[in-house]
């Protein structure tokens, strides 16, 4: 119990002091008396006066930063000194000493120090890691302290295990580091020279060779142009010999070492074998006369003999090679466009280069003039391959094939087409035209065909639905092929032209195999499927269409206008189909319907039977989840929520098809991107899925149930009733787009 704070019952060195006790200082470790109390002396655990704690650990003034460890708050943080020792020599008279520079490492996250000594060649001694890292302690008698940063500083000596190091300099970061904790960070020293290497290197200088062999250094020249060479057509004249031709050579001159290497050009059956290398790769004389004598062309010549030969004689070599041979060879600036190259007593004549060749000479040597030399006396036209004719064995491309080679190989497909226009889902790719024969025969004239024309193949199918009654057997009329155009040779020796699907559109004749058809209608594919690729379809393009019309009507505008007028007597801008038909077939005769069609589509006025649609897919894709007893639909928004990282509500089709699919919903894949198609979405096209799931949620969001009719590609389609075409056309906007000089966007 304390006393109570009152005047006379306490005194200022106390004050709010509660321990009086004396410090523990003896207790047992393993059985042995040792002293535990000695850095807490006094009263209260308290230091007395003028005794100082010896830190275990680098002390660093706190700051403003985080309490985080050391090994967090200094990881990979690392002070580099310079720093040298002196290493006594008993043994050489040359060196007394030496001079051992090193660099000590001070790792702040431990406190371990690396003493490590840069390799140096032909030093004879073992230099690397001189001390491994670890906590270092200090010399006797503070031997139970370790180093800290405070012990380092620029010119203080640290003697560790006997060596004495003195440091002179630190890098950068270290400077720094060593400021901030308020060291006093001294200039560099100099290093003192080691006596052996001054005298190494005095007694390399005064070492002069007896035989001063010349160098030539190439090394400059090989790294600047390396895989550079130089390119030049030249001619040969060989005519003078017996069967002798002119002859085609290409010149690579090699910039990294100026060597030479010559190929020829053999031309197709030109009797000649075919040489890899005409000259092989090495410098070239300009002047050649004969072979030298053995010993007449050598590197060093022996001017005098003393005494007897072979073991025992002496000789002097001729330093200033008085009786060398000299060689010229062809270096870059010999070569230039005109100039003629004697390759061993073969006149060649250099006619052209490549490209990268009249930079070089531009850059280097200013020439401009690279002007072609053409040495071809005649003009040689080869003639064109000629084919056989096709037998009717196989198709044409296979018959094709057989004559490329001896060895015939099957005609290659277009795999690629064929992978970009398959079926892939809601995409058929496959174009649907209602068809009726070309004849006056009463019995054909009512008959009706269904010609499909696939695209990822070029082929076309026909089908005729049956009638009853008709005493006509429906069903398959032609087997899905290809269809030669018509007015082609059976057995002909060029490819015959087969049907495209541009060749296919409303109001087009074809013949397929002796029988005309009229194509009378398409479905809505394929009117959808020709205006989005317009540009390969000028019958679907608005914009051709709009731009021809508008040439025929310049002449007479006020009649146009009038026309229209009396069509509409209510004033509403609008007028019937048949009516927009009949008119401009008066203005241009060559309008074909599918043209007038496709003018119909863009500038109907549509009504509200697409919400209807819409509403019968989403109806459909609940009956579906209703019938298979799906209701993850909870869980289905959990996982949709977890994609949507930043939480804007929307995330990408292809993001919310793949979470679907990993919720195995029970969806055909082409009636799910419909679905995930009726979604409302943003600007950048990305999908409101709460809105996707409240659509095919039909436990809480029901919508009337429907049947789901999966669409059979040869079912009985009879033609359009009114999808494809609208039955009014805002004609006032025609007339703006065609009189105003406008082409609309799509």
């Amino acid at each position: 119990m304390a006393l109570p704070f009152l005047p006379g019952n306490s005194f200022s060195p106390s004050l709010g002091k509660t321990k009086f006790h004396k410090s523990h200082h003896f207790d047992y470790n393993n059985e042995i008396s040792m002293l535990v109390g000695a850095e807490k002396p006094g009263i209260g655990g308290e230091l007395l006066r003028g005794q100082k704690l010896k830190p275990k650990n680098s002390v660093f003034p706190r700051g403003e930063g985080s309490n985080v460890p050391a090994w967090v708050a200094f990881d990979r943080q690392v002070l580099c000194f310079d720093a040298f020792f002196q290493e006594a020599i008993h043994e050489k008279r040359e060196e007394p000493f030496r001079i051992r520079n090193c660099k000590v490492y001070f790792y702040l996250e431990d406190d371990s120090i690396q003493v490590i000594e840069p390799r140096t060649k032909n030093a004879g001694v073992p230099q690397g890691t001189l001390i491994r890292r670890h906590r270092i302690p200090k010399p006797p008698p503070h031997d139970d302290e370790y180093y800290s940063v405070e012990d380092f500083n620029v010119g203080k000596e640290i003697s560790m295990y006997s060596k004495v190091f003195k440091i002179t300099g630190c890098d950068e970061f270290t400077s720094n580091f060593l400021r901030k904790l308020g060291v006093k960070v001294k200039l560099e020293e100099s290093v003192p020279q080691d006596p052996y290497s001054r005298y190494r290197k005095g007694m390399d200088e005064s070492m002069q060779p007896l035989r001063p062999y010349e160098k030539h250094d190439t090394l400059k020249q090989f790294l600047d142009h390396d895989r550079h060479v130089l390119r030049f057509y030249c001619y040969w004249d060989d005519t003078d010999n017996m069967f002798g031709d002119p002859r085609e050579m290409v010149l690579h001159y090699f910039l990294a070492d100026d060597t030479i290497e010559i190929r020829e050009v053999i031309p197709p059956n030109a009797g000649r074998d075919a040489a890899p290398m005409f000259l092989r790769r090495g410098k070239l004389p300009k002047n050649v006369a004969s072979l030298n004598q053995p010993g007449v062309q050598t590197d060093r010549t022996v001017l005098n003999v003393f005494g007897p030969t072979g073991q025992g004689g002496r000789y002097i070599l001729d330093s200033l090679k008085t009786g060398a041979v000299h060689t010229e060879f062809y270096k870059d600036s010999d070569l230039t466009v005109g100039a003629v190259v004697n390759v061993w007593g073969r006149k060649f004549l250099v006619c052209d280069c490549d490209d990268f060749t009249k930079e070089y000479f531009k850059s280097k040597y200013g020439v401009d003039d690279f002007s072609q030399i053409n040495y071809k006396k005649g003009s040689f036209t080869r003639g064109e391959r000629q084919f056989p004719p096709y037998n009717g064995w196989g198709s044409e491309e296979d018959s094709l094939c057989s004559c490329m080679g001896l060895l015939p190989k099957p005609p290659k497909r277009d795999f690629i087409k064929f992978m970009e226009k398959d079926r892939c889902g809601l995409d058929s790719n496959v174009l649907r035209f209602l068809a009726r024969m070309d004849t006056t025969k009463p019995i054909d004239m009512d008959r009706r065909f269904i010609i499909s024309f696939f695209l990822s193949d070029d082929t076309a199918l026909v089908f005729e639905p049956p009638v009853r009654n008709s005493g006509i057997i429906g069903g398959k009329f032609l087997e899905r092929t290809r269809i030669k155009k018509p007015g082609q040779p059976i057995y002909g020796t060029q490819m015959s032209e087969y049907y495209t699907s541009q060749d296919l559109y409303v109001g087009a004749v074809v013949e397929f195999n002796k029988h005309k058809f009229i194509l009378i209608d398409a479905d809505e594919y394929a009117f959808r499927y020709t205006e989005q690729h317009e540009e390969e379809y000028a019958k679907s393009n608005i914009r051709c269409i709009i731009q021809k019309i508008a040439s025929k009507v310049t002449k007479n505008p006020d009649e146009i206008r009038s026309f229209f007028m009396r069509n509409d007597p209510n004033g509403n801008g609008t007028i019937q189909f048949e009516q927009l038909g009949s008119l401009l077939q008066q203005i241009d005769p060559s309008l074909t319907t599918h043209e007038i069609m496709t003018l119909a589509r863009f500038y109907g006025v549509h009504t509200g039977e697409e919400g209807m649609e819409t509403q019968k897919l989403i109806a459909i894709v609940q009956e579906q989840l209703r019938k298979r007893n799906f209701e993850g639909f909870g869980k289905l928004m959990e996982a949709l929520q977890q994609h949507d990282r930043e939480r804007q509500g929307f995330l990408e089709p292809d993001v919310v098809r793949t979470v679907l699919h990993a919720h195995h919903v029970p969806l055909p894949d082409d009636l799910l991107r419909a679905a995930i198609a009726l979604a409302p979405t943003n600007e950048a096209g990305h999908i409101k899925y709460e809105e996707l799931c409240k659509q095919i949620n039909w436990r809480d969001f029901p919508v009337p149930p429907m049947q789901y009719q999966p669409i059979d590609p040869k079912e009985d389609w009879q033609g359009n009733k009114s999808s494809s075409v609208v039955d009014l056309i805002n004609y006032r906007a025609i007339l703006e787009d065609v009189f105003g000089g406008k082409v609309p966007d799509n």
